[in-house]
């Protein structure tokens, strides 16, 4: 064998090797995803000019020493993660204290009340439900007319006088607002598809076809447009705003099948209200430029790479999530159990530090003193065992792509120290993104572009009606009976937002 075939035979067995390990870190990914747990919580463990420069030295001894033993000392926590069981929960009781109570007495028989005397009784109570009432709102609008004597004397007198028609919430349409309310939020609340709500109300002797109900919820979408767009342009108009987009399947007519379309989320970080935004369910570079078109302030997001460009724009400072970059390394614990939980001992750092200025209650100016001081040593370190790490594990595995991925992002993850308003992740947005994923679940897809248009309009009123401790019934319902007078007599609908109606109504209160 001549010394070519060797070395052309050790190179087919290294990248053999790269190949099978490659392959290994899928299946142990794989086995993850399919039979384990994926919880991410209780895992193991001058900055205003921050432009940090990657992997400029590497960690010393001391260091490295001092990370083993606290990943040894958290190594209990992270089995638990990995096997976790869950214990059984107590049962408490139920809180009934708000319910109507309807007593029955029951008498034993062949009781003579001159031989006995009564006792206390005994009181049991069972929980009951009376299925939900459809009635019809009939309106009787009485009609006068002058008499004939009055008529004669003043014919400048109007001669018939009739109470005005109510304005409906919907033109034309025998639905009150409360069951136009009632379909929304059994759809986009409790995500029923709608052929189950034309069911529950079929079970009340209500019969209505599909037509009839979409017809009823475009009408409803098409009145409280207005507000979704006012709500949109209030959220883009904050100081600090968070950006996240997800999945949702829509059925393509020319296809013939469903296709995945994306839903954007932009949320109001410092008051909590929501905004969803459907743009021909792209993802596109195009479609965020689009959406945060003129936008300056603060904006978080994670690693999804059309952010790249706002790192550019002036006006808009751009900061990471840290949940993200600790997932990464969660999805490597199979693979690398030593290095992941040294990556996540460095997380787990920065999250205590929240978690200590969330208990001592401090300012936003007091929290970011505290980063700057506690925090950014913390993560010039990490910046360190990246690059100590990152010659040790292969670009292709769990653990090389955690690694590239902290990388890339260090210096937007690492720019929340410097403004105490900003928090350490996005877990927020994906909170108000999580109705989305239940809902695709349930109902499976939207029926076109435009049924996932309407569905992010009721997504962003119901989601931001949460935000302020709103019970979303209640104000739809009422601004659903609103709107048209407010359209007539041209007042303004601002007052119908869901934090501007919470403090209306607390204020009549």
């Amino acid at each position: 064998m001549t010394e070519a075939e060797v070395i052309a035979l050790q190179q087919e067995n290294e990248r053999l090797k790269n190949l099978v390990s490659s392959l290994e870190s899928q299946l142990a990914w794989l086995r993850k995803k399919v039979f384990g747990s994926m919880s991410e919580k209780h895992l193991p463990l001058n900055p205003d000019e921050l432009q940090l420069n990657l992997f400029p030295e590497q960690m010393s001894d001391d260091q490295k020493a001092r990370l083993e033993a606290e990943v040894s000392a958290e190594q209990k926590n992270i089995d638990k993660i990995i096997g976790r069981t869950k214990e059984k929960p107590s049962r408490k009781p139920l809180d009934t204290s708000k319910l109507p109570v309807r007593e029955e007495h029951i008498y034993p028989q062949g009781i003579n009340a001159d031989e006995y005397s009564e006792l206390t009784p005994e009181i049991s109570d069972s929980l009951e439900r009376i299925p939900a009432m459809v009635y019809i709102r009939r309106i009787i609008r009485h009609k006068y007319v002058l008499k004939s004597d009055i008529q004669i004397k003043s014919p400048e007198r109007k001669a018939f006088e009739i109470a005005p028609m109510p304005l409906a919430p919907v033109d034309k349409c025998i639905a009150g607002a409360s069951v136009l309310t009632d379909i929304i939020l059994d759809k986009f609340m409790y995500h029923l598809p709608f052929y189950r709500v034309i069911q529950k109300y079929r079970e009340s002797g209500i019969v209505f076809n599909d037509s009839t109900m979409n017809g009823w919820f475009s009408a409803t979408c098409e009145r409280i447009k207005p507000l979704y767009d006012i709500l949109k342009s209030e959220i883009l108009s904050s100081e600090y705003i968070q950006v996240d987009e997800s999945t949702i399947p829509v059925i393509d007519n020319e296809k013939h099948r469903t296709v995945k379309g994306y839903m954007w989320c932009v949320r109001d970080a410092l008051h909590g209200s929501v905004c969803f935004s459907y743009d021909f369910g792209s993802r596109s570079k195009v479609t965020a430029h689009r959406l945060l078109l003129g936008y300056h302030g603060n904006v978080q997001v994670d690693g999804y790479n059309v952010y790249d460009d706002f790192e550019k724009i002036e006006g808009i400072t751009l900061y990471g999530c840290w949940a993200h970059a600790r997932r990464k390394f969660v999805e490597a614990l199979d693979e690398d159990n030593q290095k992941a939980a040294q990556g996540l001992v460095y997380i787990n750092k920065l999250y205590h530090i929240e978690s200590v200025a969330d208990d001592m209650k401090l300012t936003a100016d007091q929290r970011k003193d505290k980063r700057k001081a506690e925090a950014y040593p913390i993560i010039c370190e990490f910046e360190k065992w990246l690059g100590d790490t990152w010659l040790k594990v292969l670009p292709g595995s769990r653990m090389g792509k955690a690694i590239q991925y902290n990388y890339t992002l260090l210096p937007r993850l690492a720019r929340y120290v410097n403004e105490g308003r900003i928090n350490i992740d996005n877990n927020l947005i994906e909170n108000a993104i999580r109705p989305l994923a239940i809902g695709r679940k349930n109902y499976l897809f939207c029926g076109n572009d435009d049924s996932a248009v309407r569905a992010a309009i009721i997504y962003s009123l119901i989601s931001s009606c949460k935000a302020v401790g709103v019970d979303p019934r209640e104000w739809m319902t009422d601004i659903l009976r609103k709107l048209p007078v407010y359209k007539e007599s041209k007042m303004d609908i601002k007052e119908l937002l869901p934090r501007n109606w919470k403090n209306r109504t607390d204020s009549s209160n």
